[in-house]
């Protein structure tokens, strides 16, 4: 078996129906596709007359009228937030009012670190800074639902309070945004931290769930070989990056467009704080040298 990674675009439309993906779990797309959401946000119902659901969604009133006919005469027992990006943890808010159930799961967003003098944080749009939950989860803190539990675990990175749910009926795993079968994650400072997501991935490894329920797209069916290859994919781009600024290129823009030829102008945003992330962590592990602290307009050498 490879140990490369294959990802699977397969598309889960936004039909606005709730869809059984097994015993014990429905998925509901939002209509809020995009370059970084794929087709959508996947909301999960777990449970059958007892519910917990996983990452409401967005503020958009489609989603939350499909998602309340999805929830029928269930009680909703859980609103649980796997991280705080306004794809995934607003709607948990409007969930609340409806039925009262608490909101669990991840604590309120922060970032990997503090800003740098005169640097701005591009996430700051993306980030919903309203979430705060009744019941902050631990790493390996289980909620017990009726007929089935969850267990959060720690699997910081894409964000620093990203949390993953384990669900030990189905061998299953709610992995949010860390890992995704139809992209990687986005790892941007300050608020990810690449040093960390390569913690958590190889966190997982030591795991054994079967299947993956992510944020967006489709399960990840080969959890074990999809996170290696994810680890190994990150490393060669890393080892990449590091060949680019021995090459010459000193600055963050030029090893972009030298690793990115051909990409849609609107993602070379977001693989500039790619590659800065993976610099960032190069820099301290003293691998690439730069002035100060890392900086997205700063210089690298080796």
């Amino acid at each position: 078996m490879k140990d490369d990674i294959s990802f699977d675009r397969s598309v889960i439309e936004p039909t606005g129906q709730a869809v059984s993906v097994s015993p014990f779990v429905r998925r509901l797309v939002a209509p809020n596709g995009g370059p970084f959401t794929f087709t959508g946000t996947c909301t999960y119902l777990v449970g059958q007359g007892d519910l917990a659901v996983i990452d409401p969604g967005p503020a958009h009133d489609g989603h939350f009228d499909a998602l309340v006919v999805a929830i029928g005469k269930a009680r909703v027992s859980a609103i649980v937030v796997t991280h705080t990006h306004k794809d995934h943890s607003p709607l948990s808010r409007h969930l609340q009012a409806l039925t009262g159930a608490p909101i669990i799961g991840c604590g309120p967003h922060q970032a990997a670190r503090a800003l740098g003098a005169g640097e701005t944080n591009m996430l700051d749009a993306s980030s919903d800074q309203d979430h705060v939950p009744d019941r902050l989860m631990q790493d390996g803190e289980i909620f017990e639902g009726q007929g089935f539990t969850l267990e959060a675990v720690a699997t910081p990175g894409h964000t620093m309070n990203h949390l993953a749910f384990a669900l030990s009926q189905e061998n299953a795993l709610f992995s949010g945004d860390h890992v995704m079968a139809w992209s990687t994650s986005i790892v941007a400072p300050p608020d990810g931290s690449m040093g960390a997501y390569m913690n958590s991935l190889e966190r997982l490894m030591a795991r054994e769930e079967a299947i993956y329920w992510p944020g967006h797209g489709g399960p990840v069916t080969e959890p074990k070989r999809f996170v290696r290859g994810l680890l190994n994919h990150r490393r060669m781009r890393e080892a990449t990056i590091t060949e680019r600024v021995q090459a010459g290129d000193r600055h963050i823009v030029n090893i972009v467009e030298a690793l990115y030829a051909g990409l849609d102008p609107k993602l070379k945003g977001a693989a500039a704080l790619s590659v800065f992330a993976h610099l960032e962590e190069l820099v301290a592990r003293g691998v690439v040298h730069t002035e100060g602290d890392a900086r997205l307009d700063g210089e690298y050498w080796v």
